[in-house]
């Protein structure tokens, strides 16, 4: 493996087999693509100059969001990659790079990608049948579709938001099964969804079905999602037609989008379907990320979901979304649903943690504990992944405090 010559990034969570992509700011200046190496950002677009000055890469760079270096392609990430790697880990480069290498700790972060359209699926078996417990519990948890197919939602892009950007407890219609009609204020049931998300690069032609195994050819990388949840507004709302203003008011994602490359020793296989999906879903042996993910709630780790547990596969998701001959473009992001595993301890959501806020939980921090989440509270969510180097990167964090009502 590579080594580089960057002060404390060998052996980190951010080592140079991570080297994922975010949007930053300093002193004012317009924001623009860096690249995390340990607790640095390399400033890329005037190292790319150095050797280059009308470099088509440099370019894309000094944009305010990844979207214009996504839109030039696989080839085009893959190159990008190797450059970033070389730059990092040859002591010939160190001399002229190091005036663009940047403390992490003075310069500002931003969201990473505009999104154009944001899809969020449900694609936990254990997460699915958990809500169908809870819910239906007479019932079979599973609904009759949900093996079949990938089960999601179109939510709403202009809500996407960057870690650390403030929760504002959203408001609306709630009526609980023991009232007689609906009521109107802020949710008392908010809650999490631990996730992970999948940012497309390039995009694809409207009636034209993108295949599972293209999926490495428009995704460009993973970035953490907290995808707030009011349940109380949803289960008034939802039924026949789903999540809406339960969903829509808040998506968090993390500063930093890991690229495809970062996963190469991640890739496993997820625990089996069946049935057999149809054949454009690919084959029953699915491949998913071995992920680890931790809930932490005002400092304390709540739970730990695995992602390898999934169900459904991040290509089966993207080929779904596109079977009917829906587009992709520059900048889509969609999401797994909340992330469970089969233990107790591995639920991705405080709905599940609480089993419908019944048995509170998290009871070393709180006297009573904690059932959904109230004003101030503050959630991070942390990810780690294997990595080519033998040991572990980390995705980026997603953070957010909960503030209160407004209006």
């Amino acid at each position: 493996m590579t080594t580089t010559w960057v002060e404390g990034a060998a052996g980190s969570l951010f080592d140079i087999d991570n080297l994922p992509y975010g949007v930053f700011s300093s002193s004012g200046e317009q924001p623009r693509v860096g690249v995390r190496i340990g607790d640095h950002v390399l400033d890329l677009a005037p190292v790319a100059e150095i050797g280059d000055p009308a470099s088509e890469l440099a370019a894309a760079w000094r944009t305010p969001s990844l979207n214009a270096f996504m839109a030039m392609g696989a080839e085009s990430w893959r190159i990008a990659r190797r450059w970033i790697i070389e730059v990092l880990g040859d002591e010939v480069h160190r001399e002229r790079t190091q005036p663009h290498l940047l403390p992490l700790a003075d310069l500002t972060l931003h969201l990473p990608v505009e999104v154009a359209d944001y899809v969020d699926f449900y694609a936990s078996e254990h997460h699915a049948s958990n809500v169908g417990r809870i819910f239906r519990p007479d019932q079979e948890p599973l609904l009759p579709n949900w093996r079949h197919l990938p089960v999601g939602y179109h939510g709403r892009a202009g809500t996407v938001v960057a870690s650390t950007t403030p929760v504002v407890r959203p408001q609306g219609q709630r009526k609980a099964p023991t009232e007689d009609s609906p009521t109107f204020g802020p949710s008392r049931r908010l809650d999490i969804e631990a996730e992970l998300g999948f940012v497309v690069g390039t995009g694809s032609a409207l009636g034209q079905p993108v295949p599972h195994d293209a999926f490495a050819d428009h995704v460009f990388g993973v970035v953490g999602v907290n995808d707030w949840s009011a349940r109380d507004i949803q289960a008034w709302e939802y039924v026949p037609l789903g999540p809406f203003l339960g969903k829509s008011f808040a998506t968090s994602v993390s500063h930093w989008v890991t690229p495809l490359e970062a996963f190469d020793a991640a890739w496993t296989d997820l625990p089996g379907q069946d049935p057999t999906p149809l054949p454009y879903l690919g084959p029953d042996r699915a491949r998913g990320l071995d992920v680890d993910v931790e809930v932490v709630l005002n400092g304390e780790v709540v739970s730990r979901p695995p992602y390898r547990t999934m169900y459904w596969s991040p290509a089966q998701m993207l080929a779904h979304t596109t079977v009917n001959g829906a587009s992709l473009r520059t900048g889509d992001l969609y999401a797994s649903g909340t992330i469970s595993g089969p233990e107790p301890g591995q639920r991705g959501s405080f709905l599940e943690l609480s089993w419908g806020g019944k048995e509170p939980f998290g009871t070393e921090v709180w006297e009573g504990g904690r059932t959904f989440l109230e004003d101030g509270d503050e959630v991070r969510l942390r990810y780690t992944a294997p990595g080519t180097g033998g040991g572990r990167i980390a995705l980026g964090e997603v953070v957010g405090r909960v503030e209160p009502a407004r209006g």
